[in-house]
């Protein structure tokens, strides 16, 4: 009999690879926050939004640290990280030219349903870049796809707000600020704060999403699914909305990781199954579940 282990095995052989990645360009923003681009074919290759790498980020420092997945451009994928701790000091030290070793892609992606196209993507902190990558995703795929985006940080954002020239008629004019990817991307766009950034939305990004939600008819509703990435408060507090209005709603969860490919356990969260509740590991069984699933 095959256990579970060697069924994890073999779903994930020949999706993760490890490579030396050539760094760039690194932008540094205000928060300690970095955006990385690093050279990485094989893993560019294979990402899906939701999936994140594991990066060496000192050959004076072994253990990796787990980093979202922003962007994938030709054979390249974009990192942002905030300075927490010596590892990710370390990285942002590195220059143009440098090599950092890369292990990914790894996790489980978003799953995007075409039944519902209307797909509102929540993004908090360190939590925006799956929001971007699938953002990206979906404006390259066929279909009526037809996202909408808010964002929120309590630190400066990791890029240069502007304002949007793309209609929200659901939201106050003053409400204003777009990040300027999303907005040259077509995507509306709206972003939101407690640390009184101009044009941003004064509250929490649910606070602004349940304006957006309220404002649907309940056809609209129908074809709404909600994709989000932040700290756990803030995913709870989105799986609460989902409910309260009836959607579909997939969460990326933030957990300390060791390995990263499913070894040690140690990033497990309790996730209700048909057999009862069950500890799953964030690593490869996630890190996107189903928000209905997750034990908060």
């Amino acid at each position: 009999m095959i256990t579970t282990a060697q069924q994890d095995a073999q779903r994930n052989r020949n999706t993760i690879f490890v490579e030396d990645g050539k760094v760039i360009s690194i932008d540094a923003f205000p928060g300690d926050q970095f955006v990385m681009r690093i050279r990485s074919p094989k893993c560019a290759a294979a990402a899906q939004p939701g999936n994140f790498v594991h990066l060496t980020c000192d050959v004076t420092l072994p253990m990796r640290r787990p980093l979202s997945i922003m962007r994938v451009e030709g054979d390249c994928i974009d990192i942002l990280y905030k300075i927490v701790g010596d590892g990710l000091r370390l990285l942002s030290e590195k220059s143009p030219g440098d090599m950092v070793n890369v292990l990914g892609p790894i996790g489980q992606p978003f799953r995007p349903s075409t039944e519902r196209p209307k797909t509102l993507l929540i993004g908090g902190g360190v939590g925006i870049p799956p929001m971007i990558f699938i953002a990206d995703y979906l404006r390259q795929k066929t279909g009526n796809w037809a996202p909408m985006a808010i964002l929120g940080s309590e630190l400066p954002f990791p890029f240069e707000p502007r304002i949007s020239a793309l209609e929200t008629s659901w939201v106050d004019a003053t409400v204003s600020a777009t990040m300027p990817l999303l907005e040259d991307w077509g995507i509306p766009c709206r972003l939101a704060t407690l640390s009184g950034f101009d044009a941003c939305f004064d509250g929490f990004v649910t606070e602004l999403a349940d304006q957006w939600l309220s404002s649907l008819t309940e056809d609209e509703l129908l074809k709404v699914e909600v994709f989000s990435c932040g700290p756990t408060p803030m995913l709870k507090a989105v799986a609460a909305l989902a409910e309260k209005y009836g959607l579909a709603c997939q969460v990326s969860v933030e957990e300390f990781m060791a390995c990263a490919v499913g070894g040690c356990a140690g990033c497990v969260v309790k996730i209700k199954t048909p057999d009862g509740e069950a500890m799953k590991r964030v690593c490869v069984d996630g890190p996107v579940f189903e928000a209905s699933s997750m034990v908060w």
